[in-house]
């Protein structure tokens, strides 16, 4: 059954195979997690809301009438509902739509890479960190910007696809694509110079233990001329 595609597993799954299902929330999940965390930048929220859209899609797979993608419409439904949840858990007054434009917040995220598995302790420290950093500066963009940019750039779904999962108009998602970019690219251009100020640092015990060096040499070499 893995050969099928969305569209032949969304026709198995109308006839009762539960296992059909299975398989198509594993070849979705990431994909999908990813959409509603962009939402809601929080792990534990983004898979309950997942969670709680497939158990939507699987009863409205019947309504699905093949005019887009499986997973654009799965997308759709994920975003629906991270929005939901969004406004139903949000203390602020101001309700936030994927329309508008919001300040950035700061949160960190989990969101799982695979680690080269031949990579050295120090390469796996670096690329952890480099993923961290990355993914706290996504988390730190508008949340209209940044659900596009995960969609585009870590699902790598078309324009069309993202127009179509978020109801808005493909110029739209190409200006905020383009936006978040820039954004992200002049966020981490910051950590980068405020990383090199520090980088070779010499201050501190390093600085003391060259200086205590030189004049132990000196000390030694001023009593051997004596």
């Amino acid at each position: 059954m893995t050969h099928l595609s969305d569209a032949a597993l969304a026709q198995e799954i109308i006839s009762g195979r539960q296992d059909a299902f299975v398989l198509l929330m594993r070849r979705h999940n990431r994909a999908l997690f990813r959409a509603a965390r962009s939402v809601l930048r929080d792990d534990a929220e983004a898979e309950d809301v997942l969670q709680d859209a497939y158990i939507q899609a699987y009863r409205s797979m019947d309504k699905f009438r093949g005019e887009a993608k499986l997973s654009t419409w799965l997308t759709r439904i994920v975003v629906n509902e991270a929005i939901a949840r969004r406004r139903k858990t949000s203390r602020r007054a101001e309700i936030i739509h994927l329309d508008g434009d919001i300040a950035p917040e700061n949160q960190g995220s989990q969101m799982a890479i695979e680690d080269h598995q031949t990579e050295q302790p120090e390469e796996s420290m670096v690329r952890a960190d480099t993923r961290r950093l990355l993914e706290k500066k996504i988390d730190e963009l508008p949340e209209s910007f940044r659900t596009v940019f995960v969609l585009r750039e870590l699902e790598e779904m078309t324009v069309e696809e993202v127009s179509i999962a978020l109801a808005i108009p493909e110029a739209t998602v190409r200006t905020r694509h383009f936006r978040a970019k820039g954004l992200l690219r002049e966020s981490l251009s910051r950590e980068i110079d405020f990383a090199l100020e520090g980088a070779f640092g010499f201050a501190g015990e390093r600085c003391d233990r060259i200086v205590d060096g030189v004049l132990r040499q000196l000390d030694i070499q001023g009593k051997s001329k004596n």
